[in-house]
């Protein structure tokens, strides 16, 4: 049987990196199935387009996974292929906490002829089995033999076959850039950013946050083996087409176990398996000096905190009082001491938001090491204690705003602020955070540092600005970089006439030499913690 995985566009901007549940339910397909993998964000196609598609190639079987600002799309999708015969099963955590919409139990449409509750590792092969058999059942949910729900222990984690699969749809490097680095004779022509787990699950619980709800609240880990041995064939795929490949870890909390962290990027050093990675650490976990200096040996560049909010008022109103406002410069300082950066995220629209939050934040960010920041409003999603709360307050504005989607738009009335504000605030902080003045300024603020992370930080804040404005085709990406053209300027005389210069070199020395994460020093010490 054929099968497609298929992972609908976001409705915002094209994503930086595939989705990993593609690629995870792929290795977990019994051999005698072929799976062919559609990502709507980097393979657009119309609705009767992948019909089209999905009945040229003889597919017996998609299976869409869609987090919940996808679900409209992912509905429609779906019913554009079950009405043309083809059987469709549905995961992911919104169908997971939504399963009677799926299957129009609620008074709606069916969209789905099965679904998969909670992690599929294990109900994947049999909900293979059973369609490959015709005899696909509604509802596949991950429970024991008594009827408790199971979940995976990550300790026996598929080999995904990074050296094998086709992952050309996923090239970072837009075509026009392709062309002029073939024409200067560079190297390489493809980037590709490589989603890889090291563990599930989030004891915090913020309250509108998803994960715990999905994952739970205990952690478990994958073995520091095979992490290890992903990434050195993702370094070895690298080598051999003449690529670069950096790593996101996309577990929700990289290090909420530092003991285990540090052991994890110990064997990644003294493997020889560094590779340049992003990884999510929440603010209150980067005060360990000995995992921050890890992190820089081991490849780490960018380093996502959700900051969510400079107010305290703010972050114990969404159960996230472990986030210390008053940490977040001092944090980010030892971070960048290392050449490591920080993407921060925060969220308008909080219960103790005023007008002007945009503003009073970007000023006090201005204190700070350059950052890349991402700006969000409050978002209700279903089953998540915010939710609930919010619909007890008689709060909700639109109950089910995921089946009207709009990017940016609240569905809920905030107490201090209106809905209409919270939507300048967000605007404001995007237009403000990514202007070319705001490069430039980014740029002179670490202007003592190599050359290397001046071009890494430049090129990261051009496509970060994507997420807000997405450059549409060619033309608007050229339009981007002549406004920009001051900083590219500056960047490419640097690079002939400082990139060698001994300051630079001295300062990125300082942490990646030294006896204690010498490869050989690494290996005896792998059990300290």
């Amino acid at each position: 049987m054929k099968i497609l995985l298929y992972n609908p566009d976001n409705g915002v901007t094209q994503n930086f990196m595939p989705h990993l549940w593609m690629f995870l339910l792929q290795s977990l397909t019994p051999d005698q199935h072929q799976v062919l993998l559609i990502d709507g964000n980097t393979q657009p196609m119309t609705d009767p387009e992948l019909v089209q598609y999905a009945l040229d190639q003889k597919i017996g079987l998609v299976g869409i996974g869609a987090m919940t600002r996808m679900i409209a799309k992912a509905y429609r999708v779906a019913d554009a292929l079950r009405a043309a015969g083809i059987k469709v099963v549905m995961g992911g955590p919104h169908v997971t906490e939504c399963p009677d919409e799926a299957l129009g139990l609620d008074g709606g449409v069916q969209h789905a002829d099965a679904i998969a509750l909670g992690e599929a590792d294990q109900t994947w092969p049999r909900i293979v089995a059973d369609a490959a058999n015709g005899k696909l059942q509604k509802v596949y949910k991950p429970v024991d033999a008594f009827g408790q729900e199971q979940k995976p222990t990550l300790q026996d984690y598929p080999q995904i076959p990074w050296d094998k699969l086709d992952i050309d749809q996923f090239n970072r490097i837009p075509n026009f850039f392709k062309r002029i680095m073939r024409h200067y004779g560079h190297e390489w022509e493809t980037f590709h950013i490589i989603p890889i787990e090291s563990g599930r699950g989030c004891p915090y619980g913020c309250e509108f946050c998803t994960v715990t709800g999905f994952f739970g609240d205990s952690i478990r880990f994958r073995t520091n083996e095979s992490i290890v041995t992903e990434l050195l064939t993702l370094k070895e795929r690298a080598k051999s087409t003449s690529g670069k490949i950096a790593v996101f870890f996309v577990d929700d909390n990289f290090a909420i176990n530092v003991k285990r962290t540090k052991s994890l990027l110990r064997d990644i050093i003294a493997a020889g398996a560094q590779v340049s990675w992003v990884g999510q650490i929440s603010a209150n976990l980067l005060r360990d000096e000995e995992l921050l200096d890890l992190i820089a040996a081991s490849g780490g560049k960018w380093i996502f905190i959700g900051m969510e909010s400079l107010d305290p008022a703010n972050l114990a109103s969404v159960n996230k009082s472990f986030n210390k406002p008053s940490e977040y410069a001092g944090v980010l300082q030892k971070l960048a001491k290392r050449n490591v950066y920080a993407i921060t995220s925060f969220i308008f629209g909080l219960d103790n938001d005023t007008p002007g939050v945009a503003a009073r934040t970007l000023e006090q960010m201005r204190d700070w090491p350059p950052v890349l920041p991402v700006f969000g409003q409050i978002t209700p999603f279903p089953a998540t204690p915010l939710y609930d709360r919010l619909a007890k307050e008689g709060r909700l504005t639109r109950p089910k705003h995921w089946l009207e989607f709009a990017p940016f738009q609240m569905a809920h009335t905030p107490l201090k602020i209106t809905v209409p504000e919270v939507q300048t605030e967000v605007l404001y902080a995007w237009t403000n955070s990514y202007s070319p003045l705001a490069t430039q300024q980014a740029l002179d603020s670490i202007a003592d540092e190599p050359v290397p992370y001046k071009i890494s930080h430049l090129v990261a804040r051009i496509f970060f600005r994507g997420i807000y404005f997405p450059p549409k085709g060619t033309w608007q990406w050229m339009k981007l970089i002549a406004q920009n053209r001051s900083s590219v300027f500056r960047i490419v005389r640097e690079s002939f006439t400082q990139w060698h210069g001994s300051n630079g070199s001295a300062r990125h020395s300082d942490f990646k030499a030294g006896p204690r994460y010498a490869p050989a020093a690494v290996a005896n010490d792998a059990d300290a913690g």
